[in-house]
């Protein structure tokens, strides 16, 4: 048997340790900096215990970065889900062409974030102000990410664009996974298309659902590219995201030790909400 599983131990233990070297050790040593006063650049720090930790609850920016992020992600995860369901079911459907629509709806998974934030960041900036003031229709004429009040929408709508193309496809997978003779005996039994998609459809991709939800919050709060693409993190420091501001302060700020200790907290929120909403959301399965 040892000499069975020895190829596939020869195959594992690379990648566990390129896992380990490049992954675990660098997250244990931002832990143990989180606990020093090391601003990444200087080879001496000392101790400061909980200072770090303690220090992050009296921060206002730090505090105003986590509003936005929440804010943020759980609007972009409802918007998301419910787009991608609806689109994943007319998808679905008895529709000519559904393969190329769905090659194309797709397509903004294949896009890198960056480019698809530079893009629409030239296309709110001087596209939809141009046509609105030829329009002469007033919100048009404004560059919403110049707001202070409205720049964090753009972002909104660009990672729902492009998160879009990813949950469409776990959606109509499972979808296609519903058997067609439960549609046939609800229509026998009198059932309307609302009474159809409550009673069977959305019972039956509840295990999607539960993954689409919890993957988009996590990748919501953790939101970097589009910020940084869109607004930078401005007007002032209104869209400034955790991770934008891990990474501004930690690296360009001399702040090393207190954004890994920023970064510590993060990572536990994140572990609680996606704990939370997987165990929430698993009861709804059971009880549908």
């Amino acid at each position: 048997m040892k000499s069975k599983n020895l190829p596939f131990y020869l195959m594992t233990v690379p990648a566990f340790l390129l896992f380990l070297v490049f992954h675990t050790f660098p997250a244990l040593q931002g832990i143990f900096y989180s606990f020093t006063n090391w601003d990444g650049l200087s080879l001496d720090y000392n101790f400061v215990g909980l200072k770090n930790y303690l220090n992050l609850f009296k921060d206002g920016n730090i505090l105003n970065s986590y509003l936005f992020t929440f804010k943020f992600a759980i609007l972009s995860t409802i918007v998301v889900n419910v787009l991608s369901l609806m689109i994943a079911i007319g998808l679905n459907s008895k529709i000519k062409g559904k393969n190329f629509f769905r090659a194309v709806y797709f397509l903004p998974n294949v896009l890198g974030v960056l480019i698809v934030g530079f893009i629409f960041n030239f296309i709110f900036s001087n596209v939809i102000p141009q046509l609105g003031t030829k329009l002469d229709i007033g919100f048009l004429s404004m560059n919403i990410l110049g707001s202070e009040k409205y720049a964090w929408l753009g972002i909104v709508i660009v990672a729902v664009w492009q998160a879009c193309a990813f949950n469409v496809i776990l959606y109509l997978s499972g979808l296609q996974t519903v058997p067609s003779e439960l549609y046939e005996a609800s229509s026998l039994d009198g059932a309307n298309k609302w009474q159809e998609f409550w009673k069977i459809t959305f019972p039956m991709i509840a295990p999607f659902f539960t993954i689409n939800m919890v993957l988009s919050m996590k990748n919501f709060l953790m939101v970097f590219d589009q910020v940084v693409a869109l607004t930078n993190g401005g007007p002032g420091r209104s869209t400034e995201s955790i991770s934008l501001l891990i990474f501004k302060s930690g690296f360009a700020g001399g702040e090393f030790a207190y954004q890994s200790a920023n970064s510590v907290i993060y990572f536990i929120v994140i572990v609680v909400i996606s704990v939370f909403q997987i165990k929430v959301l698993q009861k709804r399965e059971m009880d549908m």
